[in-house]
């Protein structure tokens, strides 16, 4: 499991929740100086997961006023760059340079160094965040004017990618374990700087490894998209990304795994977990496995049998009475 700390604002007295909101903050992100109209009962709760130089978390929090002054600035900069993803309130962001207002399913994108007032508004305001330093973008450092506060939404092209791996990351904290660490920011960081790169129209900036990292991620993410379609094949998925099957393959020499092999193991763990759960005790073997894309039973449970050493049925069997 990765090492987590959490903050709930029930942990302390209500008189010192927003004082405690605001130090929380100062040593996660940076100094800033907070306003709100719930002061004498702040609302918060916030998970941060430490992946090394890079920073995830989510935070729910009643609206307030983060102001990053230039006073501020020059007491602490980590120099980082701040994307939020928005899943539940609104507001706005103020630069000198740009304001930007946002809403559900908007990407955030913010620098420690600008000086800057973010209002949020709603019930309740929640975020899934990652912080990453400009040292590890291979960007000119000079273009963050162009980049903090540019528009982006989370339910398409770059910015639905890096958001998919964010609520992935963060529903699922518990399967990683701490050497995993480095791995998931070695994923985060190529995404973010692709990001960039595309809303700087700068693609040819970027070093080809960070293209191919951030293609392989696409991939694998329409991977497990269509994992129900029983025609997904290396030909299929590298025609919908406009490469070559040759090229597809090259991409995948570092999963340890062939492409058919990934999509296989995917299509296994996705059966196995309709097979052990309660709901579906009364479907068939073979509707779940024609579910993932296994259309012939026998195929399946030879695939099942080689995979996990049991068949389906008795693992099936197994787990639905260990459950009881």
């Amino acid at each position: 499991m990765l090492d987590e700390m959490v903050f709930r604002s029930e942990d302390v007295s209500a008189a010192d929740r927003f004082n405690y909101w605001t130090e929380l903050l100062g040593r996660t992100h940076a100094p800033m100086d907070l306003r709100s109209d719930h002061t004498d009962d702040f609302q918060a709760s916030q998970r941060v997961l430490d992946l090394g130089a890079v920073t995830v978390w989510s935070a729910t929090f009643q609206p307030l006023v983060f102001r990053r002054t230039p006073k501020l600035i020059r007491q602490s900069d980590p120099e980082a760059y701040h994307l939020s993803l928005v899943v539940r309130g609104s507001g706005a962001g103020v630069w000198r340079h740009r304001e930007t207002e946002y809403k559900p399913y908007d990407l955030f994108i913010n620098s420690s160094s600008l000086p800057n007032d973010v209002y949020s508004t709603g019930d309740l305001v929640q975020t899934v965040a990652l912080e990453v330093p400009k040292a590890l973008l291979p960007l000119p450092r000079d273009m963050a004017g162009r980049i903090v506060g540019a528009p982006v939404s989370a339910r398409e092209g770059m910015g639905a990618l890096l958001a998919q791996f964010l609520t992935r990351l963060i529903a699922d904290s518990a399967a990683y374990q701490p050497s995993d660490r480095s791995r998931l920011a070695s994923i985060a960081t190529p995404l973010v700087a692709a990001l960039f790169a595309h809303l700087l129209e700068a693609g040819d900036c970027l070093p080809p490894e960070t293209h191919q990292r951030a293609l392989t991620f696409r991939i694998q993410a329409f991977i497990r998209e269509h994992l129900h379609d029983p025609h997904l094949t290396p030909s299929t998925i590298a025609a919908a990304h406009h490469i070559s099957t040759g090229y597809l393959h090259r991409l995948f020499q570092d999963a340890d795994a062939t492409v058919a092999a990934w999509i296989r193991r995917l299509r296994l763990e996705a059966a196995r977990r309709d097979l052990t759960d309660p709901a579906l005790r009364t479907t068939p073997i073979h509707a779940i496995a024609a579910r993932w894309g296994f259309p012939r039973a026998a195929d399946f449970s030879r695939a099942y049998r080689a995979a996990y050493g049991t068949t389906p049925k008795d693992h099936r069997h197994q787990a639905l009475h260990d459950r009881e």
